[in-house]
């Protein structure tokens, strides 16, 4: 029997930060609490009718997770929430399953109103781990900080909810049902993102590639990933099986953290690590929207990997042919794709962290190809970040250029320098502590002008301002920039994609034209200045950081 029932909420406000445009990220247990995630998909409904007016019984709207602990629970809640409050047509992933840019894909190529994705990103899953759920709009993309402020306001005030008392739904059979007044439909996750791959690439040559010997390993890291990667590489394209390694995802992501960096993808390093190991070894993360790229015993930093694929993208890649429109990159991200859009002849937007910047400049026509330093890589064909496109990117590449991964960035330094980067996160220190430190740093900046730091004078020191050239919003205090007259960079930023405590990011960049020697070695100096200027042992307690990347 259906019949919708109205939950009545304690006057209470919702107990949660505000949500960014990386959505509502909490610990599983939390979302768990009667009425939390109710609160917070009743207020996006609530949003869409009651401030920007949307009919939603004309509407279409996508639900799909990475497939974490209490993602198949939270789709059903959703799907009745959704029934309830009349959405004409509900998509929901077969198992409960869309990755990151396959909800992206899914809502621009099916008109969709939007889609609400379950997942906390590249965080530790399970029931003692992180659960996430956010909502991308109509383009595709991370909804914007307008609309999360607003969905925010509703939380504060909400007092009931509206919900079908209706059997669960199939998750796992495609097929569709009424439901109440809305048609639900359980849809193949992998069918809109492969289309989409097959209107970039040339699958003949990347099917050639495989033909003629060349291997590689894909680690999905047990996230959403791994289905799209076998389907794609060894369904579509002939990689021999087993090329995708931990390829079925797992509730708890097999008690590892699914970020693909090289503190947490030893199995791949490992395999990578050899003159007998693959062509290419690539890894995607819990919700497939980050990436790893490795060449034999070769690390590709994410900024040298962006400035690969946007030099060589028009040449290897069909879905680029025409050219970039520009690039783009955050600004703590190395420069070296500076140095390639000037190759190019085109324009480099530097801009904060968030997908919802280069999303805006994607939707004006400024941009193709962009990146950031956490692993993030995309293109205007979808308004997230996009893991497996990068993979596939690289491999197009190295069918084109013929040479292993490691000559092919090594031709990118001969051409335009060296950018050695590393990223510092100290990770769960005090919020207090860590938001005094930084204040402290950020009042002193104009007297660093003119200093002296690592062997080079300070050109500038600021803390990153950002005008939208679309839409002419300001966005202030995006991370501390020391800049030193030698091109040599240093980056303070406070992050907060995790869910205890504050993360302390530090950046370090060094470019040279004489690159043979170790990164440790170069980047020492700006390292041991910028413990020093933050006195990170007596105010946080640290002196090491967490994770080096």
């Amino acid at each position: 029997m259906v019949r919708e029932i109205v939950h009545r909420i304690a006057t209470t406000p919702f107990e949660g930060q505000r949500p960014g445009t990386s959505g509502l990220r909490k610990k599983t247990r939390v979302f768990m609490q009667p009425h939390y995630l109710e609160n917070f998909v009743q207020s996006i409904f609530n949003c869409l009718r009651e401030d920007d007016g949307a009919d939603l019984r004309k509407e279409i709207l996508i639900i799909g997770g990475d497939g974490r602990y209490f993602n198949r629970q939270a789709i059903q809640t959703i799907v009745r929430m959704c029934a309830a409050n009349g959405v004409g047509k509900i998509l929901v992933g077969r198992g409960g399953i869309l990755s990151t840019p396959a909800m992206s894909a899914a809502i621009r190529r099916r008109g969709a109103i939007g889609g609400i994705l379950l997942s906390a990103s590249h965080n530790p899953g399970g029931i003692d781990g992180d659960f996430g759920v956010k909502f991308n709009a109509r383009n595709g993309g991370p909804a914007p900080q307008k609309l999360t402020d607003r969905i925010y306001g509703h939380t504060q005030v909400l007092k009931d909810y509206l919900m079908l008392g209706s059997p669960d739904l199939e998750l796992d059979r495609i097929g569709s049902i009424r439901l109440a007044g809305s048609e639900v439909e359980v849809i193949d996750p992998l069918a809109d993102y492969t289309a989409v791959m097959e209107s970039l690439f040339d699958f003949d040559i990347l099917r050639a590639l495989f033909r003629s010997g060349f291997h590689m390993v894909f680690d999905g890291m047990h996230g959403v990933t791994g289905p799209y990667a076998r389907h794609i590489l060894e369904g579509c394209l002939g990689a021999p099986e087993g090329t995708v390694i931990r390829g079925v995802p797992l509730e708890d992501f097999g008690g590892h953290h699914p970020d693909p960096n090289l503190a947490h993808a030893a199995e791949l390093i490992e395999r990578m690590d050899g003159p007998d190991a693959p062509e290419l070894g690539a890894a995607c993360d819990g919700d497939g929207d980050r990436n790893l790229i490795l060449g034999r015993g070769f690390f590709v930093t994410p900024g040298d990997s962006v400035a690969v694929i946007a030099r060589h993208a028009p040449e290897c890649i069909p879905g680029y042919r025409g050219g970039l429109s520009g690039v783009a990159r955050s600004m703590p991200t190395s420069t070296a794709l500076d140095r390639v859009a000037r190759r190019m002849g085109i324009p480099c937007h530097e801009t904060p962290t968030g997908w919802k910047f280069f999303g805006n400049l994607m939707d004006a026509g400024k941009c193709t190809i962009c990146g950031e330093e956490s692993f993030g890589t995309g293109s205007d064909h979808v308004r997230e970040k996009d893991g497996l496109w990068a993979v596939l990117s690289w491999l197009s590449i190295l069918a084109v250029i013929k040479k292993p991964v490691s000559d092919v960035v090594k031709d990118l330094w001969l051409e335009d320098g060296r950018s050695y980067f590393q990223r510092h996160d100290y990770e769960g220190l005090d919020v207090t502590a860590a938001g005094n430190m930084i204040e402290s740093i950020r009042e002193g900046l104009p007297s660093l002008e003119g200093t002296e730091i690592a062997g080079s004078t300070v050109t500038m020191a600021d803390d990153f301002s950002y005008v939208d050239p679309v839409d002419g919003s300001v966005s202030r205090r995006q991370g501390i920039r020391i800049i030193l007259s030698d091109g040599s960079r240093i980056v303070f930023r406070l992050s907060g994609t995790g869910t205890e405590g504050a993360t302390l990011r530090l950046y370090f960049e060094r470019l040279r034209f004489d690159w043979d020697a170790g990164s440790d070695s170069v980047l020492q100096p700006l390292i041991d200045a910028a413990q020093n200027l933050l006195q990170l042992r007596s105010r946080v307690g640290r002196d090491r950081p967490t994770v080096i990347t």
